[in-house]
């Protein structure tokens, strides 16, 4: 399960990377601006889709089936199950995609209330969702593809895909700005074609492992499609509550001056590095294993798997999230204060940064509990959980919103999300599904303890090292991340609480 970890978490890494890229071109061609506000609204609204019906309640459902399917009647019915699955959704989603075009002023005057009385702003919205709301039909294909290549232990494959949508978006603003109204339009096209890019990697991926089957086919309702689809909805439902966080989010930030959304946005690009790279690698890899180990009936294998992943979860997260409080100015100063992004606006954008780092160890940890449900067929329990904790965002959201602005929106996300791993974890225990091994609970003292060691050398030397402007920021900025990396993985030798030498021998 390590190696896949990394495996996974290696192709994120560099699609974060390029990501960075991507953002910091935005920064300096569009900064805080309505045409970044609008670009990024209009990205928003197939992304909460996307997670909607596809890389999360879609996948829970569906990878555990085709993996028994796999395991237990063979290849060929594994690829039948597949080809029905990926016509029923993409029948569905070509419905959704139909109809959200047509209504899309209705459903932005719902999602930004603070935009319709600047008609401006408001068209332009509309007019950028129309053009990336496609994406919505290729991603989520992409993502049960994907999920066939994962359930086959293919897991490079399907993580390579993303890259795609970062390399579109650079390509695009300087190849399709000179052709179009604005960059934030050469954005919206690049996004929507770099969904059918990411669709023929994983196609083409699949066919070459042999794995390939027809994504549209003639509809049929069998018995294991309708299993999926009955598992699936409670997921669809508590995706949905989940996602109705996000368009709180939304639904606030229009209400606050224009940059708002920006500044949101740009700071969470940042926090999604650790998280992408962490959370979706150890989510994404430990639902197969758990699925497999539970079906084969190794109940004490499948609690090992669960300790080790919220384990190494921790190890990466903590020290993360304690970087990203201490180093804020530092990191958002270098990757995007330039060109239309003001050094007040930069400002603005890493205060965001470190509430939304507040939450960051949590945030994986849903990653690490939540195949604890999924592997076990039970996509409903997560969705009451999310009930509660969407009222705590939206009520912390208004709270703290009056008193913080952009930032309360931020800090009330970072902590709903403790409150969500802590309701899991509770769930799981009480079940007797997962219990902190003697291991994890001598070990996580010690990363704590690491991380605050690694803060505090950083918070002493930033002063010295970074430079607030000039040509020396991204030198003093990588010396600062070198320092923080030697620090934190000297205390965990020091404490005992990370053995480097027991990580090679796993991923080997």
């Amino acid at each position: 399960m390590l190696r896949n970890i990394l495996t996974i978490g290696s192709w994120t890494f560099a699609s974060r990377i390029l990501g960075f890229a991507r953002d910091m071109l935005i920064a300096a061609m569009l900064g805080a601006s309505p045409l970044a506000d609008a670009f990024f609204i209009a990205l928003r609204l197939p992304n909460l889709f996307r997670r909607l019906f596809g890389e999360g309640a879609f996948n829970a459902a569906f990878v555990p089936a085709f993996t028994a399917t796999l395991t237990l009647e063979g290849p060929r019915r594994a690829r039948e199950l597949a080809a029905r699955m990926s016509t029923l959704l993409a029948l569905w989603l070509a419905l959704i995609v139909g109809v959200g075009m047509v209504f899309m002023p209705q459903i932005m005057a719902v999602l930004t209330p603070g935009l319709r009385d600047e008609p401006l702003r408001f068209g332009l919205v509309v007019e950028l969702s129309r053009i990336t709301f496609p994406y919505l039909l290729f991603i989520c294909l992409t993502a049960l593809v994907s999920g066939v290549l994962n359930a086959i232990d293919r897991f490079a494959l399907a993580a390579g895909a993303p890259l795609m949508f970062n390399l579109f978006a650079i390509v695009s603003l300087f190849a399709l700005t000179p052709f179009v109204a604005t960059p934030a339009h050469a954005l919206a096209w690049g996004t929507m074609l770099s969904g059918l890019a990411q669709l023929a990697v994983v196609v083409v991926a699949c066919r070459k492992v042999g794995m390939g089957f027809s994504l549209i086919s003639a509809p049929r309702l069998t018995p294991d499609t309708r299993e999926v689809l009955r598992r699936m909805m409670p997921g669809v439902l508590g995706a949905g509550i989940t996602q109705m966080s996000l368009a709180i989010d939304v639904f606030i930030a229009s209400l606050l001056p224009a940059g708002a959304i920006s500044y949101l946005t740009y700071a969470d690009r940042v926090a999604q590095l650790p998280l992408g790279v962490v959370g979706a690698a150890v989510g994404t890899a430990l639902l197969p294993v758990l699925s497999r180990q539970l079906r084969g009936g190794k109940p004490l294998a499948a609690h090992r798997s669960m300790n080790r992943a919220v384990e190494l979860s921790l190890a990466l997260t903590i020290p993360a999230a304690a970087a990203l409080v201490v180093m804020a100015d530092p990191i958002i100063l270098t990757l995007f204060q330039r060109g239309a992004l003001s050094v007040e606006e930069a400002y603005s954008v890493a205060w965001a940064l470190r509430a939304y780092a507040c939450g960051l160890p949590a945030f994986v940890l849903i990653k690490a509990f939540s195949p604890g449900f999924f592997a076990r067929g039970d996509t409903a329990a997560p969705v009451k959980i999310g009930i509660v904790v969407v009222l705590v965002n939206l009520a912390l959201s208004l709270l703290l919103t009056r008193v913080l602005a952009h930032v309360g929106i931020a800090l009330a996300t970072a902590m709903a999300a403790w409150c969500n791993a802590g309701l899991l974890f509770g769930l799981l225990a009480r079940r007797g599904h997962f219990h902190a091994d003697r291991r994890l609970r001598r070990n996580v003292w010690r990363l704590v303890l690491a991380a605050a060691v690694m803060a505090a050398v950083l918070a002493a030397v930033e002063p010295w090292l970074f430079p607030a402007q000039g040509l020396m920021k991204l030198a003093g900025l990588a010396a600062l991340v070198v320092l923080g990396l030697a620090t934190y993985f000297g205390a965990t030798q020091a404490l005992g609480a990370l053995d480097l030498r027991d990580l090679r021998r796993r991923r080997s």
